[in-house]
């Protein structure tokens, strides 16, 4: 053991990462957990009479997440990994178009659009997919990028509505970079975890016991402090304590109010980082909504307002489409998921009032639904879930260094130009141990 201390704030797959190497490099870690239990926004919960656990959010990982898929590797549960084909989905023109089946070229052919539009969509997607040049993307919209090389038709009636859905009235402000990563990663295999990402968050957080590692659950930060002699004190519910590093894997806005001596440059780039929040209304029905087989279906956003457009929310996700529902007690488990502004009405509804919006248009997929379908539901909130990039957003992130000497941070909003994901969080938190690590080392 090096003697050294290091808090961890955050017990999702970027606090449990990080933890993981620091404990067996030897140092002495604890990990601070607001929730009661480990996993951030990839946290699951279990029903009554279901074997395995529901994510909170929609997840899945790509075949070709090599972070994440590396680590159970060396965790030695790659044979509890699942990389199933499921059918992914659009609604246009009133019914459900299949993207990849038989394979992504003929769906594509089968799109309601010109032929012109066709070739222009297919080769501005085969250059993104083959494509690692995304630096000068990020110097463009994505609204601009995709106008003119997709040409408008294609844009209008496939991703302008895509990207209202995802960031509202900020859409046409994401930068290309962003899209290029969403298309550049995507595989058609959709990978989970045998049991649920809980089993695989759990199983990381007993190997991070048994490195000799704490972690604390039910335990929110109040505040970080630097000491004048070295080093900080983290101050939580059960007293303040001192260590020689500390990683936030939080907001930057709750890094904002948990350190309030940070310098001020660094305090405005936290506070300028916007993201959009997610709602999740989940359904345990008694019979199949999408009886074509579709896992997910994305949805079309004509305006920003949500009262404006005709669905009021992003993707219906179907998620024993995707997985055995026996593993749920034999429910079929349906998300309707959305992302929204921290300060938007779906907040504040109570969850009645949002369950009855959103399963007001199910009818519109399968005539046949009716509300004595559901069993029983869920409601969750979250108000940062999905970081907003900008034009240029590179040189608005904020180090992972913090100024404050031993304090560091590993938020969503940094594994750009890369979406939020398990991924993701798990290659950032291994990347900011090694810096612990080499900053401890050569004081």
């Amino acid at each position: 053991m090096t003697g050294q201390r290091i808090a961890i704030i955050g017990a999702g797959a970027a606090g449990l990462a990080a933890g993981y190497d620091l404990a067996r490099a030897g140092f002495e870690v604890v990990i601070y957990e607001a929730g009661a239990e480990v996993g951030g926004l990839a946290a699951g919960f279990k029903d009554s009479g279901w074997d395995w656990t529901l994510e909170k959010f929609y997840h899945h990982w790509f075949a070709n997440d090599d972070a994440v898929l590396g680590l159970i590797d060396e965790l030695g549960a790659s044979d509890r990994v699942l990389l199933p084909r499921p059918i992914t989905s659009l609604w246009l023109n009133g019914r459900i178009f299949q993207m990849d089946r038989p394979n992504i070229v003929l769906a594509n052919l089968r799109l309601p659009i010109s032929w012109p539009a066709k070739v222009r969509y297919g080769l501005a997607g085969l250059y993104l997919k083959l494509t690692k040049n995304w630096q000068p993307m990020e110097r463009v919209t994505a609204d601009a990028w995709l106008r003119k090389y997709m040409g408008d038709e294609a844009y209008e009636k496939l991703w302008r509505s895509l990207l209202i859905g995802k960031f509202g009235h900020h859409y046409d402000k994401v930068n290309m970079a962003w899209f290029w990563a969403r298309v550049y990663k995507r595989t058609p295999r959709l990978g989970t975890f045998e049991g649920g990402f809980q089993a695989f968050l759990e199983l990381l957080a007993d190997r991070v016991r048994e490195q000799g590692a704490q972690i604390h659950l039910n335990a929110p930060v109040e505040c970080v402090a630097p000491v004048e002699t070295g080093g900080l004190d983290v101050h939580s519910g059960a007293g303040a304590a001192h260590f020689d590093a500390v990683i936030s894997t939080s907001s930057p806005q709750i890094m904002q109010r948990l350190v309030p001596d940070l310098p001020e440059a660094y305090s405005q780039q936290l506070g300028a980082l916007k993201s959009m929040g997610a709602v999740v209304v989940i359904l345990a029905l008694k019979q199949q909504l999408l009886t074509d087989g579709t896992y997910w279906l994305s949805l079309p956003s004509e305006h920003p307002d949500k009262s404006q457009s005709k669905f009021p929310f992003l993707a219906l996700v179907e998620h024993t489409n995707y997985m055995d529902r026996a593993h749920y007690g034999g429910d079929h488990l349906v998300y309707c998921g959305d992302y929204v502004p921290p300060d938007h009405e779906y907040f504040s509804l109570s969850e009645d009032e949002l369950v009855d919006r959103f399963v007001s248009v199910l009818g519109t997929f399968n005539p046949a639904f009716s509300r004595d379908w559901i069993r029983t539901r869920w409601v969750f909130r979250v108000r940062y879930a999905q970081p907003v990039p900008f034009v240029n957003q590179s040189a608005a992130l904020p180090d992972l260094r913090t100024p404050l000497a031993g304090l560091y941070l590993a938020s969503m909003s940094q594994v750009y130009p890369w979406d939020r994901g398990t991924n993701y969080a798990v290659e950032m938190g291994r990347k900011v141990a090694r810096m612990v690590v080499d900053d401890l080392r050569t004081k």
